[in-house]
């Protein structure tokens, strides 16, 4: 990964600022480069297949001019891979990715010692699909972006303004499947802005930030802005989105102190108000929080902060069915941590969810311990664990005499994680990184029920429960089959959702820096991914079981030699 994260803040172009959840969608995502291959041999038999797609060659550059010029290039080719399939006694080579090309260009040119920028990127991806069970695919996919900063009053005041397009092209099987991600979903029978085409072969779309705010000059600042994604934008080939058919308006406005003041050394306050519609008009989510951040004179550092999101809904929830309501939550948070200059210091972190009608809830904590014993040496222990119940997770979507069956169940689900990572200085120019994250979940499902009415604002009238008379088990089919009106004939089924999700990820990282901006990197990576299906949680019982996963291991070496224009 270290050739496609370096650089990354020239050849970036995100959408918008800030840390909410459409803030990570940009024109560029590093991981789509060396993906995991996206066709899986449907088979009775047993399949070998690629974890990653083999990168055959990358190039790139990025820096920035004495004349204030950011450029960043990135060109790629990943090959084309096959998976191993067995069934019937016969071995047969199945194509899983094609041969794909990727480019990006990204350019930016500094006005005013910063106080003006303008720029641009481009994206392109090719792919040579030749296989038929790869139409899914887009054969071409095309991303473009404009973005204007400018600032005044001693750069106090600004105005940021960023444009962009998509346009997509592939078989009628490759846009309908864009056309009814879980993205858009243009199926929706509710959805009286969206038209679904089986037939088309090309989709555009368009996304935008327009902001304006002041950020200094004073105790007090604030933004005000909209940012939209319509229906058919698209940046998933070599960008990522989060979700399309969106505006939003914002409002934030934050207090700082910075100078000592009672227990304080600073402290920040900040207020946020979001509102949210779809290019139907429909407004889909509205919300605001408080939160506060704060140093202490003791050095110590610390935060907390209220969330308060209003009933909304959602388009996604009955996976192409119509939008669903979804109550009103509220999500606390708050987080400590000890002075940062010291040898050992402390980290806690604390959050809670819990929707208004009590269906949904969940509780994390994280807490930590780092170590510098000298300058050269450092090593953190960050442990996790997580409890989560909802009472309307999805499961399936059938159909009774013609008719749509969403078919959904409460999850009591734990997790535990430990983040562990090591870094020795051996000389200044040379350095070894260890970082291992070690995870297990568990999820068990009960009050299986089907939705009745999405839209109710009375929320048990949303769904109907299954009684024990309607629900039976078939242990050797590992699915529950539903006779939904007693009449002893078995009207639809799902599959058994429980599950156990074990993995471990470790990368060993060697750095030698032979001279000033040039880098020898030599890389070990191993992976391990396990899957059960018992839905009770054990600790120590999946951290067993999770070291006797088959490893895969990958060894890299990078050579980069950095120059001036």
């Amino acid at each position: 990964r270290p050739f496609f994260i370096e650089g990354r803040n020239i050849l970036s172009f995100r959408l918008m600022g800030g840390d909410g959840d459409m803030a990570s969608d940009n024109l560029f995502y590093t991981r789509r480069v060396g993906r995991s291959p996206q066709y899986y041999p449907e088979t009775d038999g047993f399949v070998r297949t690629p974890e990653a797609t083999t990168i055959i060659g990358a190039f790139k550059l990025t820096g920035k001019t004495r004349s204030g010029l950011s450029v960043g290039v990135i060109e790629s080719l990943t090959g084309a891979e096959s998976a191993s399939v067995f069934a019937g006694g016969v071995t047969d080579r199945v194509a899983v990715e094609p041969l794909t090309n990727y480019f990006g260009l990204r350019l930016q040119k500094d006005f005013h010692e910063g106080g003006t920028t303008i720029g641009g990127m481009v994206t392109a991806v090719y792919r040579r699909l030749g296989a038929a069970q790869l139409d899914f695919l887009h054969d071409r996919a095309f991303t473009g972006g404009l973005d204007l900063y400018h600032s005044w009053k001693k750069k106090t005041l600004y105005f940021s303004l960023k444009l962009l397009g998509s346009a997509v092209h592939g078989s009628p099987e490759a846009l309908l499947r864009t056309q009814t991600s879980p993205l858009r979903y243009f199926q929706r029978p509710d959805a009286g802005h969206l038209a679904l085409d089986p037939a088309r072969t090309s989709l555009s779309g368009h996304g935008g930030t327009v902001e304006f705010g002041k950020q200094g000059g004073s105790h007090v600042m604030y933004s005000v802005g909209a940012t939209w994604r319509s229906p058919g934008f698209e940046l998933n080939d070599m960008g990522f989105l989060g979700g399309a058919d969106e505006i939003m308006q914002w409002t934030w406005a934050g207090y700082r102190v910075w100078k000592p003041f009672a227990i304080f050394r600073t402290l920040n306050v900040n207020f946020n108000q979001w509102t949210g519609w779809n290019f139907g008009g429909t407004n889909i989510f509205a919300g605001g929080n408080v939160n506060v951040n704060f140093q202490l004179k003791n050095y110590w550092n610390g935060g907390f902060g209220v969330n308060r999101n209003f009933i909304g809904l959602s388009a996604a929830m009955l996976r192409g069915g119509p939008s669903m309501r979804v109550p009103g939550a509220w999500n606390f948070w708050g987080n400590v941590q000890t002075d940062m200059r010291q040898k050992v210091r402390f980290t806690l972190m604390a959050q809670s969810y819990r929707r208004d009608n009590g269906e949904a809830e969940s509780l994390t904590l994280r807490a930590g311990i780092i170590v510098n014993p000298s300058r050269a040496f450092s090593v953190s222990l960050l442990p996790t664990f997580g409890l989560n119940r909802n009472e309307l997770q999805y499961l399936a979507t059938t159909a009774l005499d013609g008719e749509p069956r969403y078919v959904f169940g409460r999850i009591e689900q734990k997790t535990a994680g430990l983040t562990v990572r090591l870094n020795y200085s051996l000389t200044p120019d040379l350095s070894v990184q260890l970082y291992g994250q070690p995870f297990v979940a568990s999820g068990g499902y009960s009050r299986f029920k089907r939705i009745a009415d999405p839209k109710s604002r009375t929320w048990t009238d949303r769904y109907r429960v299954f009684g024990d008379a309607a629900l039976a088990y078939d242990e050797a089919a590992g699915a529950y089959a539903v006779d939904e009106d007693l009449d002893g004939a078995v009207d639809y089924v799902f599959s058994r959702p429980d599950f156990n999700f074990l993995e471990l990820r470790t990368n060993l990282v060697v750095r030698w820096e032979y001279r000033p901006g040039s880098v020898l990197f030599l890389v070990w990576s191993q992976g391990r991914t396990g899957y059960d299906s018992m839905g009770d949680f054990s600790l120590g019982r999946d951290l067993g079981s999770l070291f006797h996963v088959h490893p895969r291991n990958v060894f890299l070496v990078k050579f980069s030699y950095g120059f001036q224009l």
